[in-house]
């Protein structure tokens, strides 16, 4: 069984920073394309980073580039997003999500519909 499981989220300040985690299992992690997307309220979810299988490319949304940071660790099954520079307009909820091969290259890492598996997500609030 496939899960996704995310922490880390809760209360900054603008300008602080936070760290979530998403640990998986039930399937070949190394194998797979994570991303990290997020969901504000009333609006639709968007991408925020990824990071692929193999080399562990990385892309981040214009709107994080040069304050998010997306590694993981393939040996412990989890990814992370270290997050700076938060204002309060990323307040969210975060979620993880793993996409495979055919996927990634089907619909690229940024696209929804490339992603099979999601967590619950984690929320974030950036106070002003």
């Amino acid at each position: 069984q496939v899960q996704l499981v995310e922490s880390g989220g809760g209360l900054v300040q603008a300008g602080g920073s936070l760290r979530l985690s998403c640990a998986a299992s039930g399937y070949s992690f190394s194998s797979y394309t994570m991303g990290w997307f997020r969901q504000a309220p009333g609006k639709e979810r968007e991408f925020a980073a990824s990071i692929m299988f193999g080399a562990g490319n990385t892309d981040y949304a214009d709107s994080v580039k040069g304050r998010f940071t997306i590694t993981r660790d393939n040996a412990k099954n989890t990814v992370y997003l270290q997050m700076n520079g938060l204002n309060p307009e990323e307040t969210a909820v975060y979620y993880c999500a793993a996409a495979g091969a055919g996927g990634t290259y089907r619909f690229g890492p940024r696209d929804e519909s490339a992603y099979g598996y999601w967590g619950q997500g984690t929320q974030v609030t950036v106070s002003s």
